[in-house]
């Protein structure tokens, strides 16, 4: 079957790591077929829009979508707010696609242990971040400043429905690794957390084969330093997930390592995404080719696994990275004494020609 993916560059260094990103994916399944499309601030540039209609239009019938990075210092001023990239680019595209699951692995490659910030072993993650994505506070009433712009209004909204969704996405999750969720929260403080435990309460007396806790926000943030290697699957709403993957992709020593899928679609069995790196556009190494694709590829490895359908073919993309780091080969972002400093481009073409060799 040919599968049809929808290639969203963006901005900064996103064109150069979705090109590695793609080229892995020709590797390891020639079949696919590719379409561009422009977004982000380079598509307000050209258009006045972030994100144009044929641009969403490609990706209403593509089969998966592989994204880049959106936004930069540039555009952060543009008003309206919702004509700003972050906003009208990849907001609206989770809205429109109903892309409202966010899987975000988060794991320590052995050849780069000592990159992390914990030391010896405590540097060893191997966790799942499941991010509510549609809901909470940045998808809540529109914001607004009252009293003359003195005062500031947002508004957080959940609803039981909502939370069983992304319950389930984490439940398939966990019972592909070691059947236990931490589901994060704000429950001592605020009513949506409130809802949010109660209905995770639920969940877990009628999934009894997988072991559920509960771990207030602050607390957690406070145990992925300390001990990271107690999580296996955090669960939690939109601005908490978003937190804690970025900080848990940090122990792993880069952001430029992290890849992250945003699931959605009809169904509460989500198959079609959206595929990222969790890092951003970084526009001041841009061109210069000194950004980490290794965050997109492996991000192309999750595209096979969950629109795709293809472990094997996800498995040879994650052991061909691991190969070239296992060689030496190094970006700048995680260059070290000993290992061969290498560009965006180079290390794109290490991977890809592990993938073709016999």
């Amino acid at each position: 079957m040919a599968y049809t993916i929808a290639v969203l560059g963006g901005d900064g260094i996103g064109p150069e790591v979705t090109a590695e990103a793609v080229k892995a994916l020709s590797a390891v399944k020639p079949t696919l077929q590719f379409s561009d499309a422009l977004v982000g601030g380079a598509a307000y540039d050209e258009t006045g829009n972030p994100l144009p209609d044929d641009t969403l239009a490609l990706c209403k019938k593509s089969d998966a979508i592989i994204f880049g990075a959106v936004g930069g210092p540039r555009y952060d001023h543009i008003q309206p707010p919702s004509l700003r990239p972050e906003t009208g680019a990849l907001l609206r595209l989770r809205q429109e696609l109903n892309l409202f699951a966010n899987v975000r692995p988060a794991i320590t490659w052995k050849p780069l242990l000592h990159a992390s910030p914990l030391k010896g072993d405590r540097g060893r993650v191997d966790l799942v971040v499941v991010r509510e994505l549609t809901g909470g506070i940045y998808f809540g009433k529109p914001s607004e400043r009252r009293d003359n712009g003195t005062t500031a209004v947002d508004t957080c909204i959940y609803s039981k429905a909502e939370i069983e969704r992304i319950a389930k996405v984490a439940l398939k999750v966990a019972r592909t690794r070691k059947h236990e969720i931490v589901s994060v929260d704000k429950a001592n403080v605020l009513e949506t957390s409130r809802l949010w435990r109660e209905t995770i309460d639920e969940i877990a007396a009628a999934n009894q084969d997988v072991k559920f806790s509960h771990l207030l926000i602050d607390n957690c943030a406070m145990q992925l330093v300390r001990d990271p290697a107690q999580f296996d699957v955090i669960l939690t709403e939109n601005m908490f997930g978003d937190i804690l993957s970025d900080e848990a992709s940090m122990i792993t020593g880069s952001l430029g390592l992290l890849p992250s899928a945003s699931l959605g679609g009809d169904s509460d069995e989500p198959e079609f995404g959206l595929y990222e790196p969790v890092h951003g556009s970084a526009p001041d190494i841009a061109g210069q080719g000194r950004a980490n694709p290794i965050a997109a590829i492996l991000s192309a490895a999750m595209l096979l696994r969950y629109s795709l359908k293809d472990d094997k073919a996800a498995e040879r993309i994650e052991l061909a990275v691991e190969h070239v780091l296992e060689a030496g080969l190094r970006t700048a972002d995680i260059f070290e004494k000993n290992s061969k400093l290498v560009t965006t481009k180079e290390l794109g073409d290490a991977v890809a020609f592990k993938l073709m060799s016999p």
